[in-house]
C-alpha cells in the first residue's frame, strides 16, 4: 500500500468498506493513559507518525476475524457498545439498514459525556430516517450542558439489567464490543439470562478479556471429543507444570484459571496476542485460526492439547 498522504483525526479500526477506489486510514497519535501518564506512546500509533514518509510502501494483511453480522438471519440485533467498541457497530449497522431495512436494530452506546461520543450526528441521523433502528446514548458521567433525551436516553452504564427493561420480549442476536470492564459483566451476564451462545458475539480490544464462564452456563463451548483426556502441561516461564484435563475449552482459559497470566486480546483466534512459543508437544484448533500462527508457536486463546506440552509461557 502506497502511503499519499499524512492526515491526523481519529484513531479508528479499519472497519467499514472503502471508497470506490482506494481505503482512506487516518491515524492519531495514542497518547498514554491519562491515570498512567510515565506509560510511553502507542508503538503502532507513534511508529506511523515518526517513520513512515509519504511514498513508503506498507505490507498489509485482509480483513479477517468472526464479529460480523449474521446476514442469514432475520432475528432483531442488538450491538452493545462501549466507548470505540462502536466502530465495528457502524459496518454492520450501516449494512444492515441498507440490505435488511425490516430488520430491528438496537443499539446500546456507553460513553461518560456527549462530547465524547463519536459518530453521533451519523446514528442521529440514522435513527431519524429509519425507524427499526433504535439508539440508545447510555452515560455514565453526563456534562451539566448535556440534555436528557437527545444526548443520551439513559443514565448509568450498560447492563443486563437496562437490557431486560427496555428490550422487547423475545430472542434476540447480541453483538459486544468495549472495554474490559464492560466486556467481563456484560457477556457473562447475558449466558445466565438465558441467551443461547448461538445469539451472543463479541469482540474485545486493548487488554480486554471475557472470563471463563461457570460450568453449565449457556456460553459454554462442547466437549471437544477429539482431544486428548489427560496430559501435563509444562508453563516453562512461570516455572509450572499443571494437569490439563479437558475441563477448560481452551489453553488460555486453562492458565488463567490458575493464576498464570498470559497476554490477551480477541480470545478468538483472530489478534494474536497470545501466541506463544510452543517448545514441545503438539496443539490443534477445532478450527483454523485467522491470525497466522507463526513456526514453533501456538494461540493459547483457540488451541487445545494434542500431546504433552511445554510452552514458553
Amino acid at each position: 500500500m502506497a502511503v499519499t498522504e499524512r492526515t491526523v483525526t481519529r484513531c479508528y479500526s479499519l472497519s467499514d468498506r472503502p471508497e470506490s477506489s482506494h481505503y482512506r486510514i487516518t491515524v492519531k497519535r495514542v497518547a498514554p493513559p491519562a491515570q498512567r501518564p510515565e506509560l510511553p506512546s502507542g508503538a503502532s500509533s507513534s511508529y506511523l507518525h515518526d517513520r513512515v514518509q509519504v511514498g513508503d510502501v506498507l505490507r498489509i494483511k485482509a480483513p479477517a476475524g468472526r464479529f460480523f453480522i449474521d446476514a442469514n438471519s432475520d432475528l432483531p440485533v442488538v450491538m452493545v457498545a462501549g466507548g470505540i467498541g462502536v466502530t465495528p457497530m457502524m459496518s454492520m449497522l450501516r449494512w444492515c439498514l441498507a440490505e435488511q431495512s425490516r430488520r430491528t436494530v438496537h443499539l446500546y452506546y456507553g460513553v461518560r459525556r456527549g462530547s465524547e461520543q463519536v459518530f453521533k450526528q451519523t446514528l442521529e441521523s440514522l435513527a431519524a430516517t429509519h425507524p427499526n433502528f433504535h439508539l440508545n446514548v447510555v452515560q455514565s458521567d453526563p456534562a451539566p450542558d448535556d440534555v436528557p433525551g437527545h444526548d443520551g436516553q439513559h443514565v448509568g452504564r450498560i447492563d443486563v439489567d437496562l437490557l431486560r427493561r427496555t428490550l422487547p420480549h423475545g430472542r434476540h442476536q447480541f453483538y459486544v464490543c468495549g472495554p474490559p470492564a464492560m466486556m467481563a459483566s456484560v457477556v457473562p451476564a447475558l449466558g445466565e439470562w438465558g441467551v443461547g451462545a448461538q445469539d451472543i458475539h463479541f469482540e474485545s480490544f486493548g487488554p480486554a478479556s471475557v472470563p471463563s464462564l461457570r460450568a453449565g452456563s449457556p456460553l459454554d463451548a462442547p466437549p471437544d471429543v477429539g482431544a486428548v483426556a489427560t496430559v501435563d502441561v509444562q508453563f516453562r516461564r512461570s516455572g509450572r507444570t499443571l494437569t490439563w484435563s479437558g475441563q477448560d475449552g481452551n489453553l488460555l482459559d486453562f492458565a488463567e484459571r490458575r493464576g498464570i497470566a498470559v497476554e490477551s486480546g480477541c480470545r478468538s483466534g483472530s489478534c494474536g496476542s497470545c501466541e506463544v512459543r510452543l517448545v514441545s508437544g503438539r496443539v490443534r484448533y477445532a478450527s483454523p485460526p485467522d491470525h497466522e500462527v507463526a513456526s514453533g508457536c501456538c494461540l493459547m486463546c483457540v488451541g487445545v492439547p494434542d500431546s504433552a506440552l511445554v510452552i514458553e509461557a
